[in-house]
């Protein structure tokens, strides 16, 4: 049985462990269990309780009336605001919905509404103002130094089949202006950021060569020897020593030579990026929409 501390519903949920509590004396809305030792803790039906509860009531339904529910009134009620949220951009709502469909691994439901969200949002917005939030809400981008609970994997793998899907559904580029190299350095393996990259290019008319995770520098040497390419992008998520992420760019520019590099994720201090002319940090998806266009238009 999956245990849980009330700080981790707070991360999972965006409710503060203090009015967990509130809820659970005023309206009777969780029940901790008892370890030997007396420390409280959650189960995994409590958590997917507590998800349904927070993603209704910023529905506008009141607290007291969710908290009063069977789990089975609120699955019910959340099913058919669904049918509805489509009208709206409801984001923290889907939010919800895919971490609680995620913390209990249910697929359907999490199918259902990830499919819900592309068809309403797109898969630009859908990135950005859902799976990025989500990815946050679950720490699954901090997290790396330490072996993340199975939920965050099992999450992070629906989300990249249906980022393999989105792209696998585009028409191939028949004549690109440029060429985009797509890697991860070795040992990073978080895709999400660097398949939606995939997605933006392809979607511009950019061919993409995508190398995917851990990928060593004599595989970018052999492939920048072998083909033309414009630009370079990766992501750095995991938080390295500051030298050791120098050294590598250095022998990446000497590699890339006048080609630019594109660098994203959490694991770059700016810093480092300074007087490095062919190298520039994309911190959110405008930078980079930014600087495809100036390209284009160069």
């Amino acid at each position: 049985m999956d245990q849980f501390s009330i700080s981790q519903l707070s991360q999972f949920s965006g409710i503060k462990p203090h009015t967990i509590r509130i809820w659970e004396k005023r309206y009777n809305a969780l029940r901790p269990h008892r370890s030997e030792g007396n420390t409280r803790y959650y189960d995994g039906a409590q958590l997917r309780r507590l998800l349904n509860i927070v993603g209704l009531a910023e529905t506008g339904v009141k607290i007291s009336k969710l908290c009063a529910m069977s789990d089975e009134e609120l699955f019910k009620m959340r099913a058919d605001y669904e049918s509805e949220a489509g009208l709206k951009e409801d984001y923290q709502y889907f939010i919800n919905q895919l971490v609680a469909a995620g913390m209990g691994y249910d697929e359907a439901n999490f199918e259902k509404t990830f499919s819900h969200c592309l068809l309403k949002f797109g898969l630009q917005k859908t990135y950005v103002e859902i799976i990025l939030p989500l990815l946050n809400r679950i720490g699954l981008m901090w997290s790396v130094n330490n072996i993340p609970p199975s939920q965050e994997h099992y999450i992070s793998n629906l989300l990249k089949q249906k980022m393999f899907t989105a792209i696998d559904s585009m028409p191939p580029v028949k004549k690109a202006e440029e060429n985009w190299l797509l890697f991860l350095p070795e040992d990073e393996f978080h895709e999400l950021g660097l398949l939606f990259t995939n997605y933006f290019l392809r979607s511009r008319g950019k061919n993409v060569i995508y190398l995917g995770a851990n990928v060593p520098l004599s595989s970018i040497k052999h492939t920048l020897e072998g083909l033309e390419i414009d630009n370079l992008m990766f992501f750095l998520v995991h938080h390295d020593l500051p030298e050791k992420i120098d050294t590598y760019l250095k022998e990446l520019r000497d590699l890339a030579g006048q080609r630019q590099i594109f660098i994203a994720g959490g694991g770059v201090d700016p810093k480092i990026l300074k007087d490095k002319k062919n190298i520039i940090l994309l911190s959110t998806v405008e930078d980079l929409e930014r600087e495809v266009k100036e390209i284009k238009l160069a």
